[in-house]
């Protein structure tokens, strides 16, 4: 968000201000079944925007300008990595395969359907003159789900299996919209054939692998560093310091050799989480913990503050003002093809996930498939960063067929955070009532002895509670996991026997003698 010409002190101190007030309103409403943190700042924005609107003569409605070169650099990466850094991995990994039918090939389809509907039914409106590219591009724009918003409709203590499939889909959806956007403005598409489809694909795995390998790259790195200098011993300040710079150097890298910096920070994220943190003073652990979840919480804040102030700017409105027609049934047509999208790869790939599932309680049964399509129709600040790079130039627009276009972005964005995003509490409830839930997260997520004694760093404060290192008999998990995991039980003997002796990790690193946390704690 570069500032505007009549921008000062006093718009960044409303800002700020606007910030506080949506942390204080959310903790108020927090017990609300009906809203969630995404809501707050919405609204919040939309009132601050009417009122900016009142005061400016309705000139403006906003306090800073949008860049969403600025939003993939600065706000994003905290989210992804944070996400990354929390996530119970035992979970991911176990529903890996189902994750990327949903994250790669379901984007996929999901980018033709829309795509194809976009080309065929937007022109019947008659809105303007729009090439090939701004239909494949509405396409990936539409396909991108918001895993901002997402994250914080389920609870992955609670629901662990969906958790890790809506999460887990969002990133690698978020990644691979992003890598097809980029792939429409740099290929040639006015005439497509196999050999350019070819190119697309072989250029989208390639930049999956790179990407994932140059994260844990980064993170490894982080970890022998943390694991061979301890830095702890003189200043924890230092440590905390080398994990937060080297967690953002791994997405500008990324950026830098033009690869997926989402992808690359959230592995980035899972290493460090595995390794590098343990080689840390436990007062360290806990800093950075909260560090990552609150970077992450304010970027989320401003995201969608901004969006809801947005929504009001009477620059792109004017071109609407003539047609309103057209942009509602615009509007309602992306919804409808977003709706559509989500449900034409859900259902199928959920079907051919659980015929590769033994156990029943790995597969996703039809309640849950409910849940997962539900939860994936929101559309967030990614999009909106994709519709302003394509449809605007500098956030700005003289085009009556690209301010339409973004004008029902803005719509649609609005309409299926606030309304899906407010239905999906009590949809989750009404599918999976309470008692079902508490039953599935407690057997799911078994407690850790470590609670007992270290009382600083509690369940929830600890990455890997859920990786199945404790030595606690568990005949039922345990057979399960040599039957159907093998590849995740050689994993943990190569694990075991060469990385965590090399990089560290839970049960790997001693504690620092001479460090203050130790100190003071013994």
């Amino acid at each position: 968000m570069l500032l505007s010409n009549q921008a000062s002190v006093d718009n960044i101190t409303l800002f700020v201000a606007l910030i506080c007030g949506c942390i204080v309103i959310g903790h108020l409403l927090v017990e609300n079944k009906w809203t969630n943190e995404s809501t707050t700042p919405l609204l919040i924005g939309l009132c601050s925007g009417v009122v900016i609107l009142l005061r400016t003569g309705g000139t403006n409605s906003r306090l800073l300008e949008f860049d969403e070169q600025l939003f993939f650099i600065y706000l994003l990466p905290p989210i992804i990595f944070n996400a990354g850094f929390q996530v119970k991995k035992k979970q991911f990994f176990q529903n890996f395969m189902t994750i990327m039918l949903f994250g790669a090939i379901g984007t996929a389809m999901s980018f033709t359907l829309i795509s194809f509907g976009a080309k065929h039914l937007i022109e019947m409106l008659n809105i303007g003159s729009l090439e090939i590219k701004d239909y494949l591009a509405i396409g990936a724009i539409f396909s991108a789900t918001d895993s901002v918003c997402t994250l914080q409709i389920l609870n992955q203590e609670e629901t662990p299996l969906l958790y890790s499939l809506v999460f887990g889909e969002g990133v690698v959806n978020d990644a691979a919209s992003v890598v097809l956007f980029h792939a429409i403005q740099k290929y040639d598409l006015s005439n497509i054939n196999i050999k350019t489809a070819l190119q697309f694909g072989g250029n989208f795995l390639t930049l999956f692998t790179t990407s994932t390998l140059l994260g844990i790259s980064v993170g490894l790195l982080s970890a022998f560093i943390m694991k061979k200098l301890h830095p702890g011993r003189h200043s924890p300040d230092r440590e905390v310091a080398i994990m937060i710079v080297m967690a953002y150097l791994s997405y500008m890298m990324a950026e830098l050799f033009d690869l997926s910096g989402i992808l690359t920070v959230f592995f980035c994220g899972i290493v460090m989480s595995h390794y590098t943190w343990h080689s840390m003073t436990d007062g360290s652990k806990v800093t950075t913990k909260h560090a990552f979840a609150t970077f992450s919480f304010i970027c989320e804040i401003c995201i969608f503050l901004y969006v809801g102030m947005d929504a009001l700017d009477m620059e792109k409105w004017k071109f609407v003002s003539n047609s309103p027609g057209k942009s509602v049934a615009l509007s309602a047509l992306l919804l409808g093809l977003v709706l559509i999208g989500r449900a034409s790869f859900v259902f199928p790939l959920s079907f051919i996930s659980n015929l590769t599932k033994k156990a029943k309680s790995e597969k996703v049964n039809l309640k849950q498939q409910v849940i997962i399509w539900w939860s994936g129709l929101m559309r967030g600040a990614v999009s909106m960063a994709l519709a302003y790079n394509q449809f605007t130039r500098f956030g700005h627009t003289q085009q009556p067929a690209n301010a339409i276009v973004l004008t029902s972005t803005i719509t649609v964005v609005l309409f299926s955070t606030m309304v899906f995003g407010l239905m999906t509490k009590p949809l989750v409830r009404l599918l999976m009532p309470p008692s079902i839930v508490n039953s599935q997260g407690l057997s799911s997520e078994p407690s850790s002895p470590k609670s007992s004694t270290l009382p600083l760093l509690r369940n929830s404060q600890d990455p890997e509670i859920d990786t199945g290192d404790q030595d606690i008999h568990r005949p039922a998990s345990l057979s399960r996991l040599l039957s159907t995991h093998t590849i995740h039980r050689y994993w943990r003997n190569c694990d075991d026997t060469y990385m965590r002796p090399l990089f560290g990790g839970r049960g790997f690193v001693l504690p620092i003698p001479h460090s203050p946390t130790h100190n003071g704690l013994h």
